[in-house]
Parts: C-alpha cells; structure tokens; sequence
C-alpha cells in the first residue's frame, strides 16, 4: 500500500525527528555522569531505534509489519526534590553535562511527541495512524520518566497548585448532565 503525498511528507518529517534523537542519545550515552540517567537512556534508547526502524519501512514500502513495542508508564519518581538548581547554558563546552543531556532529550521527546499527533490527525492510512498513535504514546511515556528525574534533581521546576487555586478552578465549572443514548 502507498502512502499519500502528506503522509510521506509528515513521514520524512518524523524520520528528520528520529535521526536527530538517535544522533544525540549516541552521544549522549556516552558523556552521561548519572548512572540513573544513563540507565534511562539506555533503556529508551531500542525503542527509538525501533521506532526508526520501521518508520524506514514506510519510507521505502508504505507499509510496516511490525508494531512498535510501547513502553508501560513509568512510576512516578521516588524520593524529595532537590531545590531548584541554578544553571546557566554552558556556550563554550564542548561536552554536555547531564542537565544539559536530559533537557536536550526531554526537548526533543516532547517535539516529537507533538509531531506524532499531529501527523496521526493527518493520516488515512490506518496501520501508518496507529503507529503514529503508539510513537506518541513512546514519547510521552519516556518525557515523563525524563522530567521525572529533572524534577527529583531540581533541574525541571514545578509545585503543586494551592488549595486556594483549586478551589476556584472547582467552583469555576460543573458538570454536564449525562444524556439519554442517541444510539
């Protein structure tokens, strides 16, 4: 089965996307420092090349027959924070440190990611669609356990709402009565 004309071009879009992430988790992997963030890495890293694989198979087929092997959602990050951790992008390295390496990452997964839906709204092909479904799928899963491990070493600030915030964000909408079936 061919693909259309949009297909191939979001198609050679995400392939630009999966060469840039493989380029850098390459590097990546071995400049990393934290053993925890390596260990992310290098376990994320097949599912990419995977996801590569295969998207190559639409290139050069307009088919796949294999399924992308969609990673469970990681557990949430165990352990307090660190405070927010001051940084200031290093311009003349000529290595990256590991913030450097998971904001990189995190970046790009979460570009990626959008990427993924986007094209998956595009796309007729059926089979090309649920693939696109599962890579954003893969991306949202691995930026979570990325910015999970930001969050836990103060490099991806956030805070729980207020209770005061919540209250009016509550009181600001309700529900909608639930219909008969039309169907």
């Amino acid at each position: 089965m061919s693909l259309q004309t949009h297909e191939a071009y979001e198609l050679n879009h995400l392939l630009m996307g999966c060469y840039d992430i493989l380029t850098c988790m390459g590097a990546f992997v071995h400049q990393v420092k934290c053993q925890e963030l390596k260990s992310i890495l290098q376990k994320q890293f097949a599912a990419h090349i995977q996801d590569y694989n295969i998207k190559v198979d639409y290139a050069k087929q307009g088919n796949s027959s294999e399924k992308l092997n969609v990673p469970a959602m990681p557990a949430k990050m165990s352990g307090t924070p660190k405070p927010a951790q001051t940084g200031m992008p290093n311009i003349d390295s000529t290595q990256f440190d590991d913030r450097a390496i998971a904001t990189i990452y995190l970046l790009t997964l979460k570009n990626n990611g959008k990427n993924y839906a986007a094209a998956a709204f595009e796309a007729d092909n059926t089979q090309l669609r649920a693939f696109l479904e599962d890579a954003f799928t893969m991306c949202s899963h691995h930026a979570y356990e990325v910015a999970g491990w930001m969050r836990k070493n103060g490099y991806y600030p956030g805070e729980e709402a207020t209770a005061t915030y919540m209250q009016a964000l509550g009181q600001t909408y309700d529900k909608v009565r639930q219909m008969a079936p039309v169907h």
